[in-house]
This record gives structure tokens, sequence and C-alpha cells, in this order.
């Protein structure tokens, strides 16, 4: 089994003087109630989002034999916009065909949340993913679909809201077997 962490640390201390000073140049009055302790949960809250818990691969002999797909749907995604450090929230739909070995189910919701753990890109977020698990788990193929809301996308800007982006990374057989391809697609249910 293998250890997946992430050694970044962070200096709590130092990103809340960074808020503090941040804040306080947008004009942002931080004596008044309900703000004192703001700079301090706003680094908190982005350490949380930019640090990724470690985790260990789980991985079983695949003993029977199964070839068929294996689907998780609708996991949790957040990160944030590389550009404008602003959320992006949405869903991971990640399925795999077993080599083998099979995963521990878990194991793929903790692979995207580790790629989502930085500031991103939903495309490279997307293919990360699928190139781990292809690389790690070596199965027959890999399927990645995220569906997600933008905040730089819906909040500010265009302020479209209620807007979606859809990326997908498709490997090995899921890329290049049309009837594997539609399957694992039919699944995720991106067709809605």
């Amino acid at each position: 089994m293998q250890v997946v962490s992430d050694t970044a640390g962070a200096d709590l201390g130092a990103a809340e003087q960074a808020a503090r000073e941040f804040l306080l140049a947008l004009g942002v009055v931080l004596d008044e109630d309900g703000l004192e302790e703001t700079p301090a949960r706003m680094a908190r809250g982005y350490a949380e989002l930019l640090t990724a818990r470690p985790f260990r691969l789980t991985t079983f002999p695949n003993d029977e034999g199964y070839d068929e797909l294996v689907l998780a749907r609708d996991i949790p995604i957040r990160s944030v916009c590389e550009h404008h450090l602003l959320p992006f929230v949405g869903v991971a739909h990640i399925g795999y065909l077993p080599g083998e070995r099979i995963l521990g189910l878990s194991k793929l919701a903790r692979v995207a949340e580790h790629f989502a753990r930085r500031p991103q890109v939903q495309e490279r977020l997307t293919k990360q993913v699928a190139d781990w698990l292809g690389h790690h788990v070596r199965p027959h193929g890999v399927g990645v679909v995220i569906e997600a809301e933008h905040t730089c996308m819906t909040l500010r800007g265009v302020q479209a809201t209620g807007s979606r982006t859809i990326t997908s990374t498709l490997l090995g057989t899921l890329r290049q077997d049309p009837a594997s391809r539609q399957e694992f697609l039919d699944l995720t249910g991106v067709h809605r």
C-alpha cells in the first residue's frame, strides 16, 4: 500500500497577517463586530481548501477476473480557480475497467480530492485524476468526467449564474472502444 500525501505546510500566522492586509487594502473595516476574526478564519479556510489530506492507496487482487465497468458517480469536488482563487464546486464521475487489481472505492474520491486541493483549472484536474489512476492502478481503461460551477464566472465577470462546465478524460479501452466509451458516458448521466 502506498501513502499519498502533500507535504506543503501552511504558515497560518503569516497567512492571517496577509489576509488582514489584503482586506484592509480593499477597504474592509476589520474592527466592526463580526469581522475581527475574519482574517484568521480566511487563512484557515484557504489552508483547508489548498491542503490535500494524506491517504493510503488500497488495491486488492482481482481474483474473480471482474472485467466490467466500475463507476462512482457524483463525488463532491471543490477546488479554487488558479486565476482568481475563487472556488469551483461540482461533482466528479470516475470509472475504470479493472486489470489485475481492483481499487478500494473510497480511493476514487480520495484521488479526486488530492488533486482538487490546490489552485487548479478543471481541465488539468480531470486529466490528473485519470492519469494518476491509469499509472497507479493499471486498469484497462479510465474515465473521469467533472461537472462544476465556477464562481469566478458566476459571481463576477459575466455573472453567468447556474452555468456548469463539463470536462472529460478517457484513457485506454474507454477511449478506444466506442461501445465502452458510450457505456461510461451513459452511466455518468452527463446526457441529462
